[in-house]
């Protein structure tokens, strides 16, 4: 009974929250195509309707953050049920900051991840080091420590399968996909450049902030 409502409960905000950032990255791509020739108003309504997506996500991503500090995380009977009420508050924790920065941004940088007791090839373990070294790359740019987080985790599920009498499950699996597929993107030369890039852009937005 208690998975189904786990289940239920994330289906639910991630359907309320999945349209909307669709939505946003939509519109973002838009205001930063270069249209010499846009009128005023169509930017005013298209920054409108940004700032108005942005505050229904903002609800959103808080009420589930809400309820997970309030209730859900405290009252969690298992260790794995912790766990994944960590995962989803890392999760919209990072939707949040996909668009904000100050002090909401680094509200979330300080989000607290749960040390787990799982074994290196279980699905929620590898998950949450999934959604952790993403958050670490996409979002803070720390690289090198996303880097270390995503290797560490894919490397110590490879040893422990070498000594597993039976494969993971699915999930597992293509989660040691997804990361292997990371860091071949991560290290790539083209990433590189982008890295450098993107740190010189955060400066500039940071040195605007403070």
């Amino acid at each position: 009974m208690i998975q189904i409502i786990k289940r239920n409960l994330a289906i639910a905000y991630s359907r309320m929250v999945c349209t909307r950032r669709s939505s946003l990255r939509t519109i973002l791509s838009i205001e930063q195509k270069k249209q010499p020739r846009v009128n005023e108003e169509h930017i005013a309504t298209t920054r409108g309707y940004r700032k108005k997506i942005e505050n229904e996500l903002e609800i959103v991503c808080s009420d589930i953050l809400d309820l997970l500090d309030g209730s859900l995380i405290p009252n969690a009977g298992t260790v794995e049920s912790k766990a994944f009420y960590y995962k989803m508050k890392g999760d919209y924790s990072r939707y949040l900051t996909e668009f904000t920065l100050g002090e909401k941004y680094t509200a979330a940088i300080t989000t607290d991840f749960v040390q787990t007791e799982f074994a290196a090839t279980y699905r929620l373990q590898l998950s949450l080091a999934l959604d952790i070294s993403v958050f670490y790359y996409e979002i803070l740019n720390l690289y090198d420590y996303a880097r270390h987080l995503a290797k560490d985790a894919f490397d110590n599920a490879i040893i422990e399968l070498d000594g597993l009498a039976k494969e993971p499950d699915d999930k597992s699996i293509s989660t040691m996909y997804i990361l292997r597929d990371n860091l071949s993107l991560w290290i790539s030369p083209d990433n590189s450049r982008r890295e450098a890039l993107t740190q010189g852009k955060l400066r500039e937005k940071l040195s605007i902030i403070y």
